[in-house]
């Protein structure tokens, strides 16, 4: 577990130099902004009005989707991304709460976070905060926020049902989670489940739609819908000749009233 935590933490890290320097990471080697068949997910899911308004552009997207959307943020709504990444999805998050409400973003990788308040500021976005920390271990007291979100993160985790329970435990009675991710929906064989750099490009930790859905439940979360969006095999994602079917996926639940 301690070596897939490490071998994520540093991919991302040299994700966020490279997008630091003026490049992207829009290609088969990680979940940026992009899947192996529909093209760029900022092209469909991120509004270019949007992007302007904060300064930022598809890069800043290290996602397979746009949960902000997935569900309606209100005025005063507290925010948590987990895995935030860059902060595109805090700094959205926060815009569309105001007045009265926060985004926060989980991320812990260093290079990350200092990205993130890099962009924080370019966008001037007053009411976002940037936190270390794991998603297994959310630094956050319980009842805290609103709604959680996550994009293309829960995949990465060693230990899903931790991270479901911890999402669980910090939302309020009411609160909603909305998360774009990977799941599998045919099975991959043991030599791409066990790479670590499939690991890290969003492919080898992936679940069963029913396993998550059965996670999630287990959790304490009811009305599960789970959607899948878009499929392909791991050979389009670099993994050439390997058989099992991936899938993104628009995943909300409730935590109960």
């Amino acid at each position: 577990m301690d070596t897939i935590q490490e071998s994520v933490r540093a991919h991302y890290a040299q994700t966020a130099i490279k997008i630091k320097q003026g490049g992207s990471c829009c290609d088969s080697s990680c979940c940026a902004g992009t899947d192996a068949v529909s093209g760029p997910i900022g092209e469909r899911e991120y509004s270019p009005t949007e992007l302007r308004e904060l300064g930022l552009s598809l890069g800043a997207s290290l996602g397979c989707g746009n949960p902000t959307v997935l569900t309606e943020l209100h005025p005063g709504d507290v925010v948590l991304d987990l895995g935030s990444g860059a902060g595109l999805d805090v700094l959205l998050s926060a815009r569309r709460v105001t007045p009265g409400g926060h985004a926060y973003g989980l991320d812990m990788t260093d290079e990350m976070l200092a990205l993130a308040n890099e962009n924080k500021e370019r966008a001037a976005v007053d009411n976002a905060t940037f936190l270390k920390g794991t998603i297994e271990a959310i630094p956050l007291p319980p009842g805290a926020v609103d709604v959680v979100i996550s994009n293309c993160v829960i995949n990465l985790a060693a230990d899903k049902a931790a991270v479901l329970r911890e999402a669980f435990r910090v939302l309020r009675p009411g609160g909603r989670l909305a998360v774009s991710d990977m799941v599998e929906v045919e099975p991959l064989p043991p030599v791409v489940k066990a790479a670590l750099d499939a690991w890290a490009g969003c492919i080898a930790g992936t679940i069963p739609v029913d396993t998550y859905r059965e996670a999630l439940q287990t959790a304490g979360f009811d009305e599960v819908d789970i959607e899948l969006t878009n499929s392909f095999g791991p050979g389009d994602a670099g993994f050439v000749g390997q058989s099992g079917k991936i899938a993104s996926a628009h995943i909300r639940a409730t935590k109960p009233a």
